[in-house]
């Protein structure tokens, strides 16, 4: 069976996008595949200066619970936390040493992430795609589930996994496996309410723009009702003339089921003001099973750790091997 592999930052509360654009694709794909899924939280870390270590831990929790809730099933999947593995870490340094500073420095994200930081840029937001690599290759992974921007990461985890079997392992027996980015279909492509020309995104300056999964129906009703639009009162998709009214005719078709065009023509001519009614509504509902099903496991916090704790051993069970027989080819001294 395909293995998967991906894992999400507990940088931030879960929102919209995420949801319809990442947690979806990750429940359906646990009908014909064989699921690995983390929360990277040694990611959220290498950047020290935008995180608490408290608010850490508690994001770390949450965004399992919302994995959870919103339809990952730890009985077909394997649900983990990153740092509760020290493989990845190790794996990493052996990543390090194959790795060239060139390929690292041209990186797009590290490019963009590290603009102003001068020489107090972390060496952490430098090696972060060495660890990501590291992430993917210790559970031969064949599929990486990622959007456009992250496709350079999966070439250089194909990369660093080629050169290390190439130099260290028989060309008919390779230490690891190299994926491939798979682009799925997202179900929206969830935009800012307020900026509808960019992404939803945990770093956006103003929450007003931005869905969470866990806001109360009246938070929801008041920022789609204050979501940007236009002056001309027509209802129609068309991302560049009206990208406001296309980002919510997509969060109403993800949300119902429904086609954008059958979605704009029945609502098109009765005004901007009954059709974001209509859209809070329909997203208020098909939040409110997540909404739920997160507060009964939010109660009852050891079966969250329990199942946190079981998906670590699952997942050791193919790292730690995979670790193993790195080092060994890598020349290291096996501990007695």
């Amino acid at each position: 069976m395909t293995r998967v592999f991906s894992g999400m930052q507990p940088s931030g509360d879960a929102h919209l996008g995420n949801l319809l654009g990442a947690w979806v694709n990750w429940v359906s794909m646990q009908e014909d595949r064989d699921c690995v899924y983390c929360v990277v939280d040694l990611h959220a870390i290498t950047s020290p200066a935008e995180h608490d270590p408290a608010t850490l831990r508690d994001r770390t929790i949450e965004l399992a619970t919302g994995m959870l809730a919103v339809g990952v099933d730890p009985e077909r999947s394997i649900l983990f936390v990153q740092s509760h593995l020290h493989e990845h870490a190790e794996c990493t340094w052996l990543f390090n040493c194959v790795t060239g500073f060139g390929e690292l420095r041209k990186m797009p994200q590290f490019k963009e992430k590290s603009a102003g930081q001068g020489e107090s840029v972390s060496v952490g937001l430098f090696d972060y795609p060495v660890l990501q690599a590291a992430d993917i290759l210790l559970y031969h992974a064949d599929e990486v589930p990622v959007g456009e921007d992250q496709r350079h990461h999966i070439e250089l985890a194909r990369d660093i996994g080629q050169r290390f079997n190439h130099r260290f392992a028989p060309a008919d027996d390779p230490v690891f496996t190299l994926p491939k980015a798979i682009h799925p279909r997202a179900a929206a492509r969830v935009m800012d309410l307020q900026d509808p020309t960019v992404k939803m995104s945990k770093s956006a300056a103003s929450e007003k723009g931005i869905i969470y999964v866990l806001d109360e129906p009246k938070r929801i009703e008041k920022k789609i009702k204050s979501a940007v639009t236009d002056s001309a009162g027509d209802i129609r998709h068309d991302r560049e003339a009206k990208p406001g009214v296309s980002n919510l005719l997509e969060i109403l078709s993800a949300a119902t089921g429904r086609g954008v065009e059958e979605l704009a023509a029945d609502h098109d001519g009765g005004g901007y003001g009954a059709f974001k009614g209509a859209v809070a509504e329909a997203v208020i509902e098909m939040l409110r099973p997540t909404q739920a099903r997160y507060a009964e496991l939010a109660d009852d916090p050891g079966e969250v750790a329990r199942i946190l704790a079981d998906g670590a051993d699952r997942a050791r069970a193919v790292a730690a091997p995979t670790l193993a027989r790195a080092k060994d080819a890598i020349g290291l001294l096996p501990a007695r």
